[in-house]
């Protein structure tokens, strides 16, 4: 699979100079986890996320202490800039999801900006895989047999729990196509050897 495919397009996104409040705002009423930071052009200059804003917006509660505390609130109005990430990871929508993947789940970052020509057009999170991992059989099984079709390979599909299983295939050629096509469909978990007639 491709990023393209699994990305949430159009990203919602901020400027450096948008408010930190405005930012959280944003966040919030799009229940995601990250937003790349654009400037004019739609140029990513960084990302701004849930752990950004944590880390420098929540103040210690002086009632919790056992002795008092001195508690410092900045009496300065932050904008995006103030908290973001300067140098975020962003991958590319031809690129293949498992790179991807691999940035997800190999650093502690959730979301990555899709960039193409510089601009941003995307986003890819591990909700947007999990969604695509998550389809039903039915539907996988129902692309497959549209992939198989458009290809002129007559195959019989069968897919369990995002496994699919190759039957009947018209000669070996027929089933190696079919297994390169099955195995790109969003859903698709394993391809399992199959058998040609």
């Amino acid at each position: 699979m491709f990023v393209r495919e699994v990305m949430t397009t159009p990203a919602v996104t901020v400027t450096p100079g948008t408010s930190l409040k405005e930012s959280i705002r944003l966040l919030h009423e799009h229940s995601i986890t990250a937003m790349p930071v654009v400037d004019d052009a739609g140029q990513l200059v960084g990302v701004l996320s849930e752990a950004d804003v944590l880390r420098d917006t929540v103040a210690a509660d002086r009632r919790a202490h056992e002795r008092p505390i001195e508690v410092t609130v900045p009496a300065v109005h932050l904008v995006a800039t103030d908290v973001m990430t300067h140098l975020p990871i962003s991958v590319s929508p031809e690129d293949d999801v498992v790179q991807a993947v691999e940035f997800l789940v190999s650093t502690q970052v959730k979301s990555l900006p899709v960039v193409s020509a510089g601009r941003v057009v995307g986003m890819i999170s591990r909700r947007d895989v999990i969604a695509v991992l998550a389809r039903h059989d039915a539907l996988i099984e129902a692309e497959i047999d549209e992939e198989l079709r458009q290809a002129g390979v007559e195959c019989t599909v069968v897919v369990n729990e995002g496994v699919v299983e190759l039957q009947d295939a018209d000669g070996p050629e027929s089933l190696r196509i079919a297994r390169v096509l099955a195995s790109r469909v969003p859903g698709v978990i394993g391809v399992s050897p199959g058998h040609a007639t």
